[in-house]
């Protein structure tokens, strides 16, 4: 009995050794993701040491808002994508091991970074964009232009809608339906600014296509060939 529970315990090490093993390959096979992670659970670890009141105004000043972009158009911009509105970590880590760090292995830290950076930056302007017109033709307060907008859907969305191209057929076409209908249906019932970033952060997501054909891919494992004898 002694030697089968010593040969229990050394597989069950054997086997816990290889997740960890397996954990951390995955981890450095993502970096980018990873560090990004990192630094949201630092920020917000922070954010929960803030009074509400300071927190707010806080993030106020760190915010895409028409007023900051007016004023300081690339420091919001960056900054507003290490912070998250309320809300706690661990459900971003579940969302960015399944979706970015899936890209990131996908397509290279580069190009995931691109597609990232870009849903972010395209997204925010458009629907702020689109907001300040509202602004203008009197459809939304002027209080608007302060509004809180700080976090890291935007580019979330748009990698999610950019993995739409590595998902084989005909899977591919009912994972995108439901990216369409997630993004979109609060587009039509809700119509906020916010729901305008998100369904054009998927839109410029699925125009990264070219992106995903010059990604480098796995190499096709090699058959074994089977020589023959010469008589």
């Amino acid at each position: 009995m002694g030697i089968i529970r010593a040969t229990r315990a050394a597989s069950a090490t054997r086997a816990t050794s290889a997740a960890i093993q397996a954990v951390r390959n995955y981890i450095r096979s993502a970096p980018g993701t990873y560090i990004w992670l990192a630094i949201l659970f630092v920020t917000t670890v922070a954010m929960h040491h803030m009074s509400p009141e300071f927190g707010h105004d806080f993030l106020r000043q760190r915010s895409t808002n028409i007023h900051e972009l007016s004023q300081n158009p690339v420091r919001v911009l960056v900054s507003s994508a290490f912070w998250i509105d309320g809300g706690g970590w661990l459900p971003y880590a579940v969302l960015y091991t399944v979706f970015h760090a899936t890209a990131e292995h996908r397509l290279g830290t580069a190009r995931w970074l691109a597609v990232a950076a870009g849903a972010h930056v395209m997204a925010t302007l458009i629907s702020e964009g689109v907001l300040a017109l509202a602004i203008h033709h009197g459809a939304a307060p002027t209080s608007s232009v302060k509004t809180l907008d700080v976090g890291v859907s935007y580019a979330l969305a748009g990698v999610v809608a950019t993995l739409t191209y590595w998902i084989p057929s005909p899977w591919r076409y009912a994972y995108l339906l439901i990216v369409l209908a997630v993004y979109g249906t609060p587009l039509i019932t809700g119509r906020t600014f916010t729901d305008l970033g998100h369904f054009t952060s998927v839109l410029i997501g699925l125009a990264c296509y070219p992106l995903t054909r010059s990604a480098v891919r796995p190499a096709p494992k090699k058959r074994a060939v089977r020589k023959s004898r010469t008589p």
